[in-house]
């Protein structure tokens, strides 16, 4: 019912310090995807779904801050879950990649691993939506885009090949959330955006990421003005502060 990607990327930033950055992205035919599939932190980032045990993600992403390596925390945790032949868990850190389809997912299902990033999807068109994403991901790794943008474009090419193929299925959702290691002044709240019921999820995700991100770049000008002025940032751009997502839970 839904496909997604996990991605690692090494930069420098403005100070010249090698940094990380990680990305998931993820849509599906049922509303409200954001709340059960993708996590991140700046060490790691995993998306779990099939049928969908969201303290495989959470707990994957605590075991991950705690130092254990992707692979290991995720096998872990599989190991501990009677319900494991029919999960999908993936993800990166900072060292490595991991993908498991269990075999009792629905067709089509499958994940590629490559260096830096993972893609799985279950009850598929076919093995072409996986392999499109994985392609477009990999042509724009990189770019001069922002990793958020690049994952909408990599979920685009996996939903122009067909994506989740339950046509009576009209309610849609997409999420994407993005971490670093680097430490921001303003977090852009474009890292973080959640189309919960749509016909249309990647296009309204973009739509979605392209108003959030004038809004910061908007946010960070004030803020700049502010700074020459002598005029505290926070009072000038109230609305410039980091939102917590709600949890949810559904299957």
């Amino acid at each position: 019912m839904t496909f997604s990607i996990c991605v690692r990327e090494e930069y420098e930033d403005g100070e010249g310090d090698d940094q990380h950055r990680y990305g998931v992205a993820v849509t599906t035919r049922l509303p409200a995807v954001g709340t059960l599939c993708p996590f991140a932190s700046e060490n790691g980032a995993v998306a779990t779904q099939s049928l969908v045990n969201v303290e495989l993600g959470r707990k994957g992403i605590a075991y991950l801050d705690d130092g254990l390596a992707v692979g290991d925390a995720l096998q872990s945790l599989l190991n501990a879950d009677d319900g494991s032949p029919q999960r999908q868990l993936h993800g990166v850190d900072a060292e490595g990649t991991f993908a498991f389809s269990g075999e009792e997912c629905n067709d089509w299902y499958g994940h590629v691993e490559r260096e830096g990033y993972t893609v799985a999807g279950n009850l598929l068109t076919g093995e072409s939506v996986v392999d499109a994403t994985a392609e477009a991901y990999s042509e724009n790794r990189g770019g001069d885009a922002p990793l958020a943008e690049r994952l909408i474009d990599a979920l685009e090419a996996g939903h122009a090949e067909g994506g989740d193929k339950r046509e009576d299925l009209h309610v849609q959702s997409a999420a994407l959330l993005v971490e670093t290691t680097e430490d921001r002044e303003l977090e852009p709240y474009y890292d973080d955006l959640r189309v919960d019921a749509t016909e249309t999820p990647v296009a309204d995700l973009r739509e979605t990421y392209e108003l959030a991100r004038e809004g910061f770049e908007m946010a960070v000008e004030r803020s700049e003005t502010a700074d020459d002025d002598g005029t505290d940032a926070a009072e000038a751009e109230p609305d410039a502060a980091e939102a917590e997502p709600a949890d949810g839970d559904a299957e």
